[in-house]
């Protein structure tokens, strides 16, 4: 909700305001099991940070796809 209430206050910026799902990653927390590499689970940080003014604000992304809340 923090998310879409911060957004909603900075719709007058050029400030984009989204969350990001990493997804399960191999990391010390993730374990050897998780599907997906680093490089992978960075993807969708790096997307929502180099988004132009034009970009989405108030949602919840996953490697490009719109997550429902």
């Amino acid at each position: 909700m923090y998310t879409v209430e911060l957004a909603h206050v900075l719709k007058a910026t050029a400030i984009k305001v989204n969350a990001a799902h990493p997804g399960w990653v191999k990391t010390d927390m993730g374990g050897d099991q998780a599907p997906m590499q680093i490089v992978d689970g960075a993807k969708t940080a790096v997307a929502l940070a180099t988004i132009d003014d034009s970009g989405p604000t108030g949602g919840f992304y996953h490697l490009g796809v719109h997550m429902r809340w």
